[in-house]
């Protein structure tokens, strides 16, 4: 009988099928309620607890801070609508199965790999969210980083077990129900941040609208970094608004999610995840952080400032948006770890990934440096989102084939490869000739006057780092196109 029941489980969750390798079915596709509630679900989530702090520890004042989030929230509603959405809607493919027409299928397992390790540790940051708020009830005290805390209490680890689980069971349902449980869950979320973060207004001294202004330079954006924590001035908040996604929307992780849109436009749903969350929500956990340190407190934890600032309601506000960002993310791992195991079924091998995802939630570290991780990524996985883009519109007006590793029979694209290592370590090198100790020394004396005046943080290289990407890949594929055997084109003039 229990043996029946096991059958019968395996069967239903080997049916949970997700186009992973052909483009999705007209009959399959949704309409804007769908990405409206994706992208606000995703985005008014568990990394608002964190970032929004994040940025009044580092000492943004308050028109860099409101100016930054809306310029660079901008750029990154235009970049997923003009550059990612198109891309998606066109080919219907998700982003591993087309990085392996013009990659080549090693350069496409190697990216997948990065890519899940990465995804694993963003949704184990969203368990960590998550559970900082499970532990107030039963009393589990949350670690504290700053303290030196590196690794939880076994009480709170078996808590992220526990969400973790659930997090892998959702992921492993699909596009469609974690879309329905962003439709859910994304308008509450939204009134819980802003009315904890009105709630406390009045424990800073801002009891009318027109105290705000004064109350928000004064208590709350200050302009002072806390402890040890570096300056973030407009170009800072502005470059990470933009580049914690860049990998979704310039790097076009995303066509993943928009290859189930029936039109491109409707890339602009991602306005209501970045003004909502990542404009509205960051200045709500900026002010209950900044009220929370007020009243005395310490170790301003998602949970904790959640809970002071709209009780019950906070907490569990803290747990949904853990989850409703960690859903997606760990369903793009699932997808992108079965591209390395195409003989293992999608919800293994997404199961598989919780199990890294719940490990790196119990890294405290993760969260602390969230910003840090985020700027890297960004940067490492952005220029294949490049190369995606000008093989699909740009390469036919110049008269150079797409798709030339599939038509070709490449197992690895060397103009790819080659351009993905030299734009990204074209942007480690301008941020840490003036940050890493190491490579200041190497090069004390040594710089022309034009290069050593640059001074680059990671949050500033989004667009010079593309710039790199997209011209090393063109001039590249020139070179290879045009040195190669003459049998490829031909067979593209005559299809």
């Amino acid at each position: 009988m229990s043996t029946g029941h096991k059958s019968s489980l395996i069967e239903r969750l080997d049916a949970l099928y997700e186009y992973e390798r052909e483009p999705v079915t007209r009959d399959k596709l949704h309409g804007w309620k769908t990405f409206i509630a994706m992208f606000s679900g995703e985005h008014i989530a568990g990394t608002e607890f964190v970032l929004g702090p994040l940025m009044v520890m580092h000492g943004v004042s308050a028109r860099d801070f409101f100016l930054g989030l809306l310029v660079g929230n901008f750029l990154a509603v235009l970049s997923w609508a003009l550059l990612c959405a198109p891309v998606g809607v066109k080919t219907r493919l998700t982003i591993y199965w087309q990085l392996r027409r013009i990659c080549g299928p090693y350069l496409t397992i190697a990216y997948s790999a990065f890519y899940a390790i990465i995804l694993c540790l963003l949704a184990g940051a969203m368990v960590n969210v998550a559970v900082t708020a499970v532990s107030i009830p039963f009393n589990i005290p949350n670690p504290d980083f700053a303290a030196g805390e590196v690794i939880p209490t076994v009480p709170w680890m078996l808590l992220a077990v526990i969400v973790g689980a659930v997090i892998a069971a959702l992921a492993v349902l699909g596009f469609e129900k974690i879309a329905h449980f962003s439709k859910i869950c994304a308008p509450w979320m939204v009134l819980v941040f802003f009315a904890g973060a009105i709630a406390v207004l009045a424990d800073i001294g801002c009891s009318s609208i027109g105290d705000f202004w004064r109350v928000a330079n004064e208590k709350i954006f200050t302009g002072v970094p806390a402890g040890l924590n570096s300056k973030y001035t407009f170009w800072h908040v502005m470059g990470f608004a933009w580049l914690c996604n860049a990998t979704q929307h310039i790097g076009m992780a995303d066509i993943t999610i928009f290859r189930y849109a029936k039109k491109w436009t409707q890339g602009f749903a991602s306005a209501f995840g970045m003004y909502l969350g990542h404009y509205g929500a960051w200045v709500c956990s900026g002010i209950l952080c900044a009220a929370y340190l007020a009243a005395g407190n310490a170790n301003p934890q998602p949970g904790n400032i959640a809970l002071f600032g709209a009780g019950f309601a906070g907490a569990v506000c803290v747990v949904i948006a853990g989850w409703t960002t960690a859903n997606p993310t760990l369903y793009r791992a699932g997808l992108a770890i079965q591209v390395a195991t195409p003989n293992w079924k999608r919800w293994k091998v997404t199961f598989a990934a919780g199990v890294f995802m719940i490990m790196t939630a119990c890294i405290p570290a993760v969260n602390a440096n969230l910003d840090r991780i985020v700027g890297y990524y960004g940067l490492f996985f952005m220029p294949l989102g490049a190369f995606i883009f000008i093989d699909i519109w740009v390469f036919p007006k110049l008269g150079l084939i797409s798709d030339y590793a599939q038509k070709a029979r490449l197992m690895i694209s060397w103009p790819a490869t080659f351009a993905w290592i030299g734009a990204f370590l074209f942007s480690v090198f301008i941020y840490g000739k003036d940050h890493y100790g190491w490579l200041s020394r190497l090069l004390e004396g040594k710089q022309p006057a034009w290069l050593a005046n640059i001074k680059a943080d990671l949050l500033f290289l989004v667009a010079p780092e593309w710039i790199v990407a997209v011209t090393l890949y063109t001039i590249f594929s020139a070179i290879q196109q045009k040195t190669a055997n003459t049998r490829i084109q031909s067979q593209e003039v005559g299809q």
